[in-house]
C-alpha cells in the first residue's frame, strides 16, 4: 500500500469582480461572464456548463468559500492550490484568498501556484494585445520573495517536512530560474525557512530531471494538457488512416482556408493511453483531470475533450493512485486540475448535467 495520499484541488480565485476587469472586459465582469455565453459547437457538444450546488457564487463573500470548504473536505480533498497573480508587485485576482488569510475559520489548508504568464485578451498568455505583462529581474524576485513569506507562515500552508511549497506555472519563461530559486531560498534561510519549489510539466515545454537540476525539487503533471497529452496527440496521428488525411486535403483546397472548429480528444483514449505509461525517471507528482473544454473562452479555437464521465474519471484516478509511490511520507501530493475551471469544463464542483459525480468518483478512488 501507498503512503496515504494528499489530493490537492487547483482553485481558480477569479469568481468576484475587480477593477482591472472591469476595465478590460466591462462593468462586472467574472468567470461567470465567459462561462454563460458558451454554446455547443457540435452535436452531443456540452455547454454550457452551469454550476449547481454551490451556484454562481461570489469569492469576496466568506460563506462562498466556507461552502467550497466544506465540500473539498467532505470528499477528501486535502487542500487548495491557489492561483497566485503577481506582476512586478502588482497583484490580481487576490481578494479571496487575502480575505482567507485573515478569516480562521477558513481552515482548509493551500499553497499557491504562481501564474507567471502575461495577461491577454486571448487567455492564453500569448505576446499579443497584451493587457498587464511580467516584467522579469532580480529586484523583483526579491520583492516577490518577501511578500511570499509572510503568506508561507501562515499555520494552514501546505508544507513538506515544515517547507512550504510554492509552485511556478510557467518555469520556462523565467529568463534565469536558477538565479530566481537561489534568491529565494536565501531570503528564505535568512528567516529560517526552507522552501519546496514545485514547477509544471507541460505539453509545450521541455521536462525532465535536467530542468529540476537547476533547482527545483519536483515537477508537477499538469493534466491534461500534460506530456503524455503530446504523446497521445503524435501516435493518434500516426494512426490516422489515408481517407480522413485526403478528405481534410479536399477541404483546405474547397474553402481555401481550414474549416474552424475545436480540437476534439476522447478522453476515454487519451487518459487510457497516460494510465499505459510507465513513471518518469525524476520526482513528478501526478495529476488528474475532471475534463477539459475551453471553447467558452475560446470557441472554434477550444480544445474539447469528449467523454470526459464520472466514471472514467474515476478509472483514471484510481490507476494514478495505484501507479504513485510517494517519494517519502509527506511527498505524498496528487493534484487534481481543477476544482472550479468552469470557462476550461474542468471542475470538480457540482454543475447541472453530472452533479457530485465528480466529486464521488475522487472519493471512491481514494478510498479504495
Amino acid at each position: 500500500m501507498p503512503e496515504k495520499i494528499r489530493p490537492i484541488a487547483i482553485h481558480l480565485p477569479q469568481f468576484h469582480p475587480f477593477p482591472e476587469n472591469d476595465e478590460w472586459w466591462g462593468k462586472g465582469f467574472t468567470e461567470w461572464t465567459n462561462v454563460t455565453k458558451a454554446r455547443p459547437l457540435f452535436q452531443g457538444h456540452y455547454q454550457p456548463h452551469l454550476p449547481a450546488d454551490l451556484g454562481f457564487y461570489d469569492l469576496r463573500l466568506e460563506e462562498a468559500r466556507l461552502a467550497q470548504e466544506a465540500l473539498a473536505k467532505e470528499y477528501n480533498i486535502y487542500g487548495f492550490c491557489y492561483y497566485h497573480y503577481w506582476f512586478n508587485g502588482k497583484r490580481l485576482m487576490n481578494e479571496p484568498i487575502d480575505r482567507k488569510l485573515n478569516n480562521p475559520k477558513e481552515d482548509l489548508p493551500f499553497m499557491l501556484c504562481w501564474a507567471n504568464e502575461n495577461w491577454a485578451r486571448t487567455w492564453d498568455g500569448a505576446d499579443h494585445d497584451i493587457l498587464i505583462q511580467q516584467n522579469y529581474n532580480e529586484a523583483d524576485d526579491l520583492e516577490h520573495i518577501n511578500f511570499l513569506l509572510e503568506i508561507f507562515e501562515d499555520k494552514r500552508y501546505i508544507r513538506i517536512n515544515n517547507k512550504p511549497i510554492i509552485v511556478i506555472y510557467k518555469s520556462a519563461e523565467l529568463p534565469n530560474p536558477k538565479k530566481t530559486i537561489e534568491i529565494w531560498r536565501q531570503k528564505a534561510s535568512e528567516k529560517g525557512m526552507d522552501l519546496y519549489i514545485c514547477r509544471m510539466d507541460r505539453w509545450n515545454t521541455e521536462n525532465g530531471q535536467h530542468i529540476l537540476d537547476t533547482g527545483f525539487d519536483a515537477s508537477i503533471d499538469f493534466q491534461p494538457l500534460s506530456p503524455s497529452l503530446k504523446e497521445y496527440l503524435k501516435k493518434s496521428y500516426k494512426k490516422q488512416n489515408l481517407v480522413t488525411r485526403v478528405y481534410d486535403k479536399l477541404k483546405k483546397i474547397l474553402y481555401k482556408k481550414r474549416v474552424k472548429q475545436p480540437t476534439i480528444i476522447d478522453y476515454a483514449k487519451f487518459t487510457e493511453f497516460d494510465s499505459s505509461l510507465v513513471n518518469k525517471p525524476y520526482k513528478l507528482y501526478p495529476c488528474v483531470s475532471p475534463g477539459w473544454d475551453n471553447t467558452a473562452r475560446k470557441k472554434e479555437n477550444g480544445i474539447v475533450f469528449i467523454n470526459s464521465t464520472p466514471t472514467n474519471f474515476y478509472n483514471w484516478t484510481k490507476k494514478k493512485i495505484k501507479k504513485f509511490q510517494p517519494y517519502s511520507k509527506e511527498e505524498n501530493l496528487l493534484f487534481i486540475n481543477a476544482w472550479n475551471e468552469w470557462a476550461e469544463g474542468n471542475h470538480l464542483e457540482p454543475c447541472n448535467k453530472n452533479g457530485l459525480g465528480y466529486l464521488k468518483a475522487l472519493k471512491k478512488a481514494l478510498d479504495e
